[in-house]
């Protein structure tokens, strides 16, 4: 499994919608709320096969209320 994590920036006032779509859609498997530049951190799983890239731009980007995205690949945890 790859797993990594996506800051995302929503739309003014959108957070808690944005957040609600993504664990409705359960495919963030631990979703934050966070301070700073972005709005949102959530983490993701994905087979080591999967396009990470596509599954962002398939999968979270196209949920409404999102203004912005940053992706980061892990690579080991400790």
């Amino acid at each position: 499994m790859q797993t990594f994590f996506v800051e995302i920036k929503c739309h003014l006032g959108k957070t808690y919608e944005v957040a609600s779509h993504l664990a409705d859609a359960e495919i963030a498997s631990e979703i934050f709320s966070t301070a700073g530049q972005y709005d949102i951190l959530a983490k993701f799983s994905v087979d080591d096969d999967a396009d990470i890239g596509h599954f962002v731009g398939s999968k979270v980007q196209v949920l409404p209320g999102i203004a912005d995205t940053h992706t980061i690949i892990t690579f080991k945890a400790f």
